[in-house]
């Protein structure tokens, strides 16, 4: 019988080392680590279409086909515009009252009170096939119109001041309704579906449109233009190609290229997308690679290159990208179903934060440990006074949570506990992020030993 419960007690503290080695193979190893942004892929039910995107007045509206599919910021489905033929594209004003959408299907452009879902005007345009690209600038919406695949297309302005606006209309030779991207007193309107791809600029004065210059998709070996985008001030723009082009900005008054962000040897996939944050100090450029599609972000002025955030699942939409406050929406595709999913990274134009914890790597049970550590943001910068969430988890015994620990000043933090079992526990200090930086996260492992007393 002795040797029985030698035996018993050998095993219980064979299997207590067991899962105290695998836990600190697994944890314990680290003693810091960066956050990247918290994300989530949600689906927007049982629809697929064009996915094309716009952010404001709280809500996110993402085209899907017969519907505009409507979330929250957080990018849960809070309801649906239906009826729609063939929503193409939509964007919205700044201070977010107003919804535009592009109608393929029937040929018009649809007003919608963002606060009520209800459409409250609409624009006829049965004169011009497939609406499907839209550029608004102030009382002026801008339309680019024509079917994939076939000649007869062009833009046309539209002037939102007047209760039945008037189309006053520009052909050109497109392959499908061209981009448009317009600010001040500038119109980018670019080339699709075809390779090389042209680029044309035009000064704008209420509805009319005189040509400025245009930048040759023969010269720049540029083709298949994916998305455009200009600066509030009208003074830059940006262009995706497909294929393994870098994403580019052009002057719109020299109509000369003056920065790259990434290129052939750091974009690993087509290049997708791209979104510049409401206050212009963030570009985000989507790219779709034979992995998971990727976010990386870009200093607009520098072209310096930031933090890259990974999907979990599905194919990135041209033109699909925004941004909503400090977090970056994506419009995905299934790859098996088509179906649409919204994700969401959270937190992406804040500074990285980094937890560090220090402590023993062994104590004895009935001691009281203490544990130190340090919250910073990106370069070292410390973030004052910052309350942290505690927990323990041992190796018999589920995570339990401790007391909220409040960092000093300089970001310094120090908390003791006294487990209440031999064997192995990791502590865990996490901080949510607030307004101030991302999410991060530690983890440290100690093993707790019984007083050699207790061992005889």
């Amino acid at each position: 019988m002795f040797l029985q419960r030698r035996l018993a007690r050998f095993a219980r503290r064979l299997a207590i080392l067991c899962f105290a080695l695998t836990l600190a193979i697994g944890l314990t190893v680290s003693q810091s680590t960066t956050a990247t942004a918290a994300d989530s892929l949600t689906p927007l039910g049982d629809v697929t279409g064009t996915g094309d995107i716009a952010v404001g007045g709280g809500k996110v509206f993402v085209t899907a086909s017969d519907r505009i599919v409507v979330t929250d910021t957080s990018g849960t489905p809070t309801g649906a515009i239906t009826g729609l033929a063939e929503a193409a594209a939509v964007t919205i004003t700044p201070e977010g009252t107003r919804l535009y959408a592009a109608l393929s299907g029937s040929r018009e452009v649809v007003e919608i009170n963002t606060g009520t879902l209800d459409i409250v005007r609409r624009v006829d345009l049965s004169a011009y096939p497939c609406p499907g690209s839209l550029a608004l600038n102030g009382d002026r919406l801008w339309v680019g119109y024509g079917c994939h695949s076939q000649w007869g297309s062009g833009f046309l302005s539209l002037d939102l001041s007047v209760s039945t606006p008037q189309p006053t209309a520009f052909e050109m030779s497109s392959n499908g309704a061209p981009l448009l991207a317009a600010a001040a007193n500038t119109l980018v309107v670019g080339v699709t579906g075809l390779g090389p791809s042209d680029v044309l600029l035009y000064d704008v004065n209420g509805g009319d449109a005189t040509l400025r210059g245009t930048i040759s998709g023969w010269d720049t070996g540029l083709s298949f233009l994916n998305d455009l985008l200009i600066t509030p001030d009208g003074s830059t723009f940006f262009t995706v190609f497909s294929g393994n082009d870098p994403f580019f900005a052009w002057d719109t008054t020299t109509l000369t290229k003056v920065r790259t962000y990434g290129g052939p040897d750091r974009l690993p996939g087509y290049a997708i997308s791209l979104a510049l944050s409401p206050d212009g100090t963030h570009l985000a450029g989507t790219i779709s690679p034979s992995g998971p599609a990727t976010v990386t972000l870009y200093d607009p002025a520098t072209g310096e290159e930031g933090p890259t955030y990974a999907s979990t699942d599905g194919e990135p939409i041209h033109g699909s990208l925004a941004f909503s406050g400090n977090d970056l929406f994506c419009v995905m595709r299934h790859g098996r179903t088509q179906k649409l999913m919204l994700w969401r990274a959270h937190k992406v134009t804040l500074p990285a934060s980094t937890l560090t914890l220090t402590g023993p790597s062994k104590a004895t049970l009935g001691d009281p440990i203490t544990l130190t550590g340090q919250l910073t943001l990106t370069g070292g910068v410390a973030v004052g006074p910052q309350t942290l969430s505690v927990t323990r988890r041992s190796s018999t015994k589920p995570e339990v949570a401790l007391p909220n620990v409040t960092t000093a000043t300089d970001g310094t933090f120090t908390f003791s506990d006294t487990p209440p079992d031999a064997g192995f526990v990791t502590y865990r200090v996490a901080w949510d992020g607030g307004a101030t930086g991302r999410e991060s996260t530690v983890y440290k492992g100690i093993s707790i030993v019984r007083p050699p007393s207790i061992h005889n």
